[in-house]
C-alpha cells in the first residue's frame, strides 16, 4: 500500500478540553516520508513536535508530547482521524497547545480530513510487524499486542464497579474507522470531576464534548451513539496513540481497561522489542501443566501461570473433574493492596478482578489440554458479565469454569461463575487464546 497525505488545506476552530483556549486547528498536505507533525504557530520559530514515545511528557487523561520549551496535549483525537482514515504525512498547524475537543469524539476531524481529501503518494508504506506478543499491565488493566496481518483492536471497557461493563472487537481500516469508531465519544466518572479540576484539567468541559457516568446514569446532550459507546472510544484513543512508534502497527491488540499511560507503555514495549530490549523479560518461565493433575497448589499455579504479585487471582486449584471443568478459589483478606483505594472506608473487590480470577482459572484449563510448556494463556475479552453482589475481606471466592468452546486448542471460550457461601457474585462468558512466552523467543 503506498503512502497518503491529503490534497489541500482545511481548518477548524474550537475550544480545547484541557486549557479551555479557543483555538485554530489546519492540516496541510506533507510530503512523502514526512509522517505527522505539530506546529506551533503561536510560538517563535513555529516549532515543530513529530509524535514519539521518547516524547512524552504527560498521561494524565490525555496524550502530551514536549521538545524543549513547545508541547502539545491532548493530541490523540487528531492523530486517531489520521491514523485511521490511513492519513502517512500531514502538517498540523495549531494556534495553542491543544486541538480542540469538539464533540469529543474524532468525527469531526475525519470530516475535515475528508474536506482536504487523502491522495496517495509515490512511496510504499512501511509497517511495524510483530514476530511474538508483547504485553504491559498495571492493576487491572492489561494490553497485549499479538502478532497479525492487520489492525484488529479487541477492547473490553469497565469501571472498577462493573456497571457499564462493554466489549467489542473491530478490524481497523478506513471505512470501519469512519463508520464504527471516529464518532464515539469520550466520557468520564462523574466524582472524577472535582479532582480533574483542581489538576487544572477539562478546564472547557462541557455535556457538548463528553459523557459523564454518574453511579448507573449517562448523562449526555443526546442518547449515547453506539451501545458500546466507551469501548468504542477506548479504541479511539489506541488507534491515535499508536502513532507514538512512527509508523503504521500490524497486530491484534486486546485491550482490558485501557488508558493513555498503558497506551504509552505498550508502545514503549514495541518499541524496544525491535531494538533486542528489554521486553522479551517480562514474562516467568512457564511449566506444562499435566493431564494427570486434578488439583494444584500456588507453587504449581506460579509455575503455570505468568501473573505475580499483585496480580495472581488463584490460590488454589481445588478440583478439574474433567478436560473442560475447573474448579479454584481467592481468598480475599484485607492485605489486598487494592483496597487501600476501592474503597477506603468500605474496601470492595473490584469486578474486574472477579473476571481476572475466572480468566486466569479458564487459562489454566486450557493449558492442561496441550503441550503447555512456555505457552501463555492471553485474555482476550468478556461478555455477558453480570456482577450481582459485593466481595469483602474474608471472603473466600469459589471459582467456576467450564470450557464451551474450543478452535484448535488455540483459542477457546469459556462460562464462568464466582460464588461466595454458595451464592453466585458474578458471571461472565470468556475467550482467551494461547501463544507463546516472550521467554522462547
Amino acid at each position: 500500500m503506498k503512502q497518503r497525505t491529503i490534497l489541500r488545506e482545511a481548518s477548524v476552530k474550537g475550544k480545547a478540553l484541557h486549557t479551555g483556549e479557543v483555538v485554530t486547528l489546519t492540516l496541510k498536505p506533507a510530503p512523502e516520508n514526512h509522517g505527522v507533525v505539530f506546529r506551533r504557530v503561536d510560538l517563535y520559530g513555529n516549532p515543530e513536535l513529530k509524535p514519539d514515545v521518547s516524547l512524552v511528557s504527560d498521561l494524565v487523561r490525555s496524550t502530551t508530547i514536549s521538545n524543549g520549551h513547545a508541547k502539545v496535549h491532548t493530541i490523540e483525537h487528531v492523530l486517531s482521524a489520521l491514523h485511521g482514515c490511513a492519513v502517512d504525512n500531514c502538517i498540523v498547524e495549531m494556534d495553542a497547545s491543544e486541538p480542540p475537543i469538539l464533540d469529543g469524539s474524532a468525527k469531526r476531524y475525519v470530516e475535515l480530513i475528508q474536506e482536504a481529501e487523502p491522495v496517495e503518494q509515490e512511496a510504499l508504506r512501511e509497517y511495524i510487524e510483530l514476530d511474538t506478543p508483547i504485553s504491559v499491565s498495571k492493576g487491572g488493566s492489561s494490553l497485549i499486542a499479538l502478532p497479525c496481518d492487520k489492525l484488529k483492536i479487541t477492547c473490553t471497557s469497565a469501571d472498577d464497579r462493573g456497571i457499564h461493563t462493554q466489549h467489542y472487537s473491530l478490524e481497523i481500516d478506513p471505512e470501519s474507522y469512519v463508520t464504527q469508531v471516529a464518532p464515539a465519544r469520550t466520557f468520564t466518572i462523574y466524582e472524577d470531576i472535582e479532582e480533574l479540576l483542581k489538576l487544572g484539567k477539562i478546564q472547557g468541559g462541557s455535556l457538548d464534548s463528553a459523557i459523564v457516568i454518574k453511579g448507573d446514569k449517562i448523562l449526555s446532550k443526546e442518547p449515547l451513539r453506539f451501545k458500546e459507546e466507551f469501548a468504542r472510544h477506548k479504541i479511539l484513543d489506541i488507534v491515535g496513540d499508536l502513532m507514538l512508534l512512527g509508523k503504521p502497527l500490524k497486530a491484534h491488540i486486546v485491550a482490558v481497561r485501557p488508558g493513555h499511560a498503558l497506551n504509552a507503555d505498550l508502545c514503549q514495549a514495541i518499541v524496544n522489542s525491535r531494538k533486542g530490549g528489554e521486553s522479551k523479560k517480562e514474562v516467568p518461565h512457564v511449566q506444562q501443566v499435566l493431564p494427570t493433575e486434578t488439583a494444584l497448589d500456588i507453587r504449581r499455579i506460579l509455575d503455570t501461570l505468568p501473573h505475580r504479585y499483585p496480580f495472581v487471582m488463584i490460590d488454589r486449584v481445588i478440583d478439574i473433574p474433567n478436560p473442560d471443568e475447573v474448579y479454584a478459589v481467592k481468598n480475599v483478606t484485607i492485605n489486598e493492596p487494592y483496597f487501600q483505594g476501592h474503597f477506603p472506608g468500605r474496601p470492595v473487590m473490584p469486578g474486574v478482578l472477579q473476571i481476572e480470577a475466572m480468566a486466569q482459572a479458564a487459562g489454566i484449563l486450557m493449558l492442561r489440554r496441550i503441550s503447555s510448556e512456555n505457552k501463555i494463556a492471553f485474555f482476550m475479552s468478556c461478555d455477558k458479565v453480570k456482577f450481582r453482589r459485593a466481595v469483602v475481606p474474608g471472603d473466600v471466592v469459589e471459582i467456576h469454569v467450564k470450557l464451551v468452546k474450543n478452535r484448535g486448542n488455540k483459542i477457546g471460550v469459556a462460562e464462568g461463575t464466582c460464588k461466595v457461601d454458595g451464592k453466585i457474585v458474578s458471571s461472565g462468558e470468556l475467550m482467551f487464546t494461547i501463544a507463546d512466552s516472550l521467554n522462547d523467543t
